[in-house]
C-alpha cells in the first residue's frame, strides 16, 4: 500500500513538472511535518506577513508530503506537501509548498507556496544563511510581479523591483533606512527597459520627492540610432515601391 501511495506521488510530480533530482523519496509523518512548521514559524516570526501561506506546508486530512534528496548526499533537502483533490476515483494531488534547504545546513533557506491550481504564489527566501528569511517575492497567475528585499539583515525591507510580464519595470530603494515595518519611505527610483536601468532619480533632501535625475545617455544614443535605422529602412523600401511603380507605368 506504501509503495502504491509513493508512486502516485512520483507520478504527479512528474506531470505536474515539480522539477528537482528525486534520488530518494520518503512520507513523513504528521509529527514531522508539525516539527518542521514550528521551526519555520520560530525562524520567520512574523515576517511572513501570510497566515494561510504559511499553513500550506503543513499536513493534515487533506494534505500530503515527502522529502527528496536532490544533491545525492542520502540528506534529504527538498520537501513538498500536496493538497488531495477531488474525490474516489478521481483524486489528484497540487502542490501547495516547496521547501529547499541549499546548504545543507538542515534548515530551509527557500520556501515557496502555491495555490490550489498549483501555480507560485510567494517565495521567501534567505540569501545569506543567517536563519531569517530577507528576500520575499510574489506572484500573479504564475508570473513574478514584486520583489522585497532587506539587505542589510535589520529585519526591514529596503529595495522592492516591481515586474511587468516577468521583467523588471521599476525598482525603489530606501540607502537611508527610514523605512519602517509599516511605512515605506524610499529614496531612489530606478527604471528599466529592456532588462537595462536607463532612468535613475535620488532623493537627496529626504523630502521624498527626486531632487536629481541619471540618464543612461547610451542607452538614448543606441535606441535614437535603432529609430533612424528603422525609418532608413522604411524610406528606402518606399523609394523602391515608387521606382518599381515608374516603370510598370512606363510599359
Amino acid at each position: 500500500m506504501r509503495s502504491r501511495r509513493i508512486g502516485t506521488i512520483l507520478a504527479f510530480v512528474v506531470l505536474a513538472g515539480c522539477g528537482g533530482r528525486s534520488a530518494g523519496v520518503r512520507v513523513n509523518s504528521e509529527a514531522e511535518a508539525r516539527a518542521r512548521a514550528n521551526e519555520r514559524a520560530r525562524s520567520l516570526g512574523d515576517t511572513s506577513g501570510d497566515p494561510e501561506s504559511a499553513t500550506r506546508c503543513e499536513v493534515g486530512p487533506d494534505r500530503e508530503s515527502s522529502e527528496y534528496d536532490t544533491s545525492g548526499d542520502h540528506v534529504p533537502d527538498v520537501r513538498k506537501v500536496f493538497k488531495v483533490m477531488g474525490t474516489p476515483p478521481t483524486v489528484r494531488l497540487v502542490l501547495v509548498c516547496r521547501e529547499s534547504d541549499l546548504n545543507a545546513d538542515g534548515k530551509k533557506d527557500v520556501v515557496r507556496y502555491y495555490n490550489d491550481e498549483g501555480r507560485p504564489m510567494r517565495e521567501e527566501a534567505d540569501r545569506n544563511f543567517d536563519g531569517m528569511m530577507d528576500e520575499v517575492t510574489y506572484f500573479q497567475d504564475g508570473q513574478i510581479v514584486r520583489k522585497e528585499v532587506d539587505s542589510d539583515a535589520n529585519g526591514i525591507v529596503d529595495l522592492k523591483t516591481f515586474f511587468d510580464a516577468g521583467k523588471p519595470q521599476r525598482a525603489e530603494a530606501d540607502l537611508a533606512g527610514r523605512s519602517t515595518a509599516t511605512e515605506w519611505k524610499p529614496n531612489r527610483w530606478e527604471y528599466f527597459e529592456a532588462n537595462r536601468m536607463v532612468r535613475m532619480g535620488t532623493d537627496l533632501d529626504g523630502d521624498g520627492r527626486v531632487d536629481r535625475w541619471d540618464r543612461d545617455e547610451e542607452f538614448k544614443r543606441e535606441q535614437r540610432e535603432a529609430q533612424e535605422a528603422a525609418a532608413a529602412t522604411v524610406a528606402d523600401g518606399e523609394e523602391g515601391d515608387g521606382e518599381e511603380s515608374d516603370q510598370m507605368s512606363a510599359q
